[in-house]
C-alpha cells in the first residue's frame, strides 16, 4: 500500500482527471460551465484542490523578434478537500465567469484563429499535476458584434486578429494582454490609412473601443500613427446606428492621421468625436445596406476577407489553433496570472 501511494504521488496509478466543457460559446463576462470528471487510482487520494486555469496563446515581442507563447490569465479553485476512494468515479459539476476582457474567439460560428483553453491542475497529496488544455470558445457581447457589423457594412475587411502581450496606456485594461482585429480599409479610405486595429477593452458597465490607423510599431512603442478611444455602454447595442457612429468614429481617425482636406469630412468636438448633428441613439440600426461583418466572416470561411483565399485562410487557421492546443507544453515564466 506504502508502494501504490508513492507511486501515486508520482503520477504512476494515480487518479486521473478528464475536464469536459459544455457545447456552448460563452461571452466576456459570461459563464463557462462544465464538469470534471475524476477516476481513482491504484490506491485512495486525498484531493486537495481542483483548480481551472484559463489560458491564451499570445503574441509576445522580445529582442529576438515575436513569438507565441501561452497566459495563464484566471484561475479558479472549483472544489477539494475529499478522499477520492480507489477506483471511485466522480464528477464535479462547474460554473465560473470569464473576465470581461476575454477574448472574442468567434463571429457568427466562424472561427477568429484565436486560442483559448482550460487547464486543469489536480493537487493531490503536496503533489501538482497539470492536464492537457481543453479548447472553449467566445462569441462577441451584442455590443461589439454591432461594432464590427457596421465595419462590414461601411466596407471593411478582416485582415487578422491576435493577442499581443502588454498593455494600452489611458484605458482601463485589466489583463496582461489585448486581443487587436486587423481590418482593411474600406474602399472609401483606401490610399489614406492602410489598415485600422481594432480592440475591444470589456467592463460591467460598458466597452472601450480602441481604434488605431496605420499601426507600424505597436501601440506602446510609439509607432501608431493615430489613435482614438470611445466608450459605449452595453444597452446601446440595439439603439444605435452603428453605422453612423462607427463611420464617425473612422471619419476622426482618419483626420488625426493627417488624411487629405477637403473630403466632405464632419468637422469634430474637442474630444475628437465626429458631430453629425444627432445623438448617436434611437435609430436601430438604419442606414445599413451592405452585407454585415459577420457575413463577410462566413464568405471568407473563417478568413473575414471576402474572396481572397478562403479555404486557404480557414485551413491555416483552424490548423494554428490546433496546433498550440496539441502542442501545449508549461512554460515558466510565460504564465501569468
Amino acid at each position: 500500500m506504502v508502494f501504490q501511494r508513492l507511486l501515486g504521488s508520482m503520477g504512476i496509478g494515480g487518479p486521473s482527471v478528464d475536464t469536459v466543457l459544455d457545447p456552448v460559446s460563452s461571452v466576456p463576462g459570461g459563464n463557462l460551465s462544465g464538469e470534471v470528471r475524476l477516476t481513482g487510482g491504484r490506491a485512495d487520494a486525498d484531493i486537495e484542490h481542483i483548480t481551472l486555469e484559463l489560458v491564451a496563446r499570445v503574441e509576445a515581442e522580445t529582442e529576438h523578434g515575436e513569438h507565441d507563447g501561452s497566459v495563464v490569465f484566471e484561475r479558479f479553485t472549483v472544489a477539494g478537500g475529499f478522499r477520492l476512494r480507489e477506483g471511485e468515479r466522480r464528477s464535479v459539476p462547474f460554473a465560473v465567469t470569464l473576465p470581461w476582457e476575454t477574448p472574442v474567439t468567434e463571429l457568427l460560428g466562424q472561427s477568429l484563429g484565436i486560442a483559448l483553453g482550460v487547464r486543469t491542475e489536480l493537487g493531490v497529496a503536496g503533489a501538482r499535476d497539470k492536464g492537457d488544455l481543453d479548447p472553449f470558445s467566445v462569441r462577441p457581447l451584442p455590443v461589439q458584434e454591432a461594432v464590427l457589423e457596421a465595419f462590414g457594412q461601411l466596407g471593411f475587411g478582416f485582415a487578422s486578429a491576435d493577442l499581443k502581450y502588454g498593455r494600452i496606456g489611458g484605458t482601463g485594461q485589466q489583463l496582461p494582454f489585448y486581443q487587436e482585429i486587423e481590418l482593411s480599409p474600406a474602399p472609401q479610405y483606401a490610399g489614406r490609412v492602410n489598415e485600422i486595429e481594432v480592440t475591444f477593452l470589456a467592463s460591467p458597465g460598458g466597452l472601450e473601443v480602441v481604434l488605431e490607423a496605420d499601426k507600424r510599431g505597436g501601440v506602446f512603442g510609439g509607432g501608431g500613427d493615430a489613435l482614438a478611444r470611445h466608450a459605449v455602454g452595453h444597452d446601446q447595442a440595439a439603439r444605435t446606428d452603428w453605422n453612423t457612429e462607427v463611420d464617425g468614429w473612422i471619419r476622426a481617425l482618419v483626420e488625426a492621421h493627417g488624411a487629405r482636406k477637403g473630403h466632405g469630412f464632419p468637422d469634430h468636438d474637442a474630444h475628437g468625436h465626429a458631430t453629425h448633428g444627432h445623438s448617436g441613439h434611437g435609430h436601430g440600426g438604419h442606414g445599413r445596406s451592405g452585407p454585415g461583418m459577420g457575413t463577410a466572416v462566413a464568405a471568407g470561411a473563417a478568413g473575414l476577407a471576402v474572396g481572397v483565399a478562403g479555404g486557404l485562410v480557414a485551413a491555416e487557421v483552424v490548423d494554428e489553433v490546433g496546433d498550440f492546443f496539441e502542442g501545449d507544453e508549461d512554460e515558466g515564466g510565460g504564465d501569468e496570472s
